[in-house]
């Protein structure tokens, strides 16, 4: 195994390993802190390691799962978001789902595919994203 660097670790990031996330907490629906708990590998699971429960202050929270196809039942049934005809999440040009700041893209919006897509979708996302952000805030400011 070798530890490489991105450009976008060079940016600026606190890499953790070993972590798992435990919950997420709030208010008026938005998340503000993550909490979780370091693990360790052990007869073929991870299991929490006793004493390593942490709280990390959080604005955003972008799960990177990997694809198993849109698990319906939860978040995005609770949510509401609509479906198309095989089962992805609808979403507009901007990457936007029928929920205001709900966004998709990659695998969940346009079903299993290449890795290139997914990373060339992220990053398209990434910037629709900054700009929903940008312009609430800019209406925030009263700009």
């Amino acid at each position: 195994m070798q530890l490489r660097t991105s450009h976008a670790h060079e940016e600026g990031c606190d890499r953790q390993w070993s972590v798992s996330t435990t919950k997420f907490s709030g208010h008026d629906g938005h998340v503000t802190k993550l909490h979780g708990h370091r693990v360790k590998f052990e007869n073929g699971k991870f299991t929490p390691v006793p004493a390593t429960d942490f709280e990390m202050n959080a604005d955003l929270v972008l799960l990177a799962m990997g694809f198993t196809g849109p698990v319906k039942n939860g978040l995005l049934d609770d949510l509401g978001v609509n479906y198309d005809q095989r089962g992805a999440v609808v979403v507009d040009q901007h990457f936007m789902t029928n929920l205001e700041g709900v966004f998709a893209g990659g695998d969940t919006k346009r079903g299993a595919s290449l890795i290139v897509w997914a990373i060339a979708e992220g990053r398209k996302m990434a910037a629709e994203i900054n700009q929903y952000l940008q312009a609430g805030k800019s209406a925030k400011n009263g700009r």
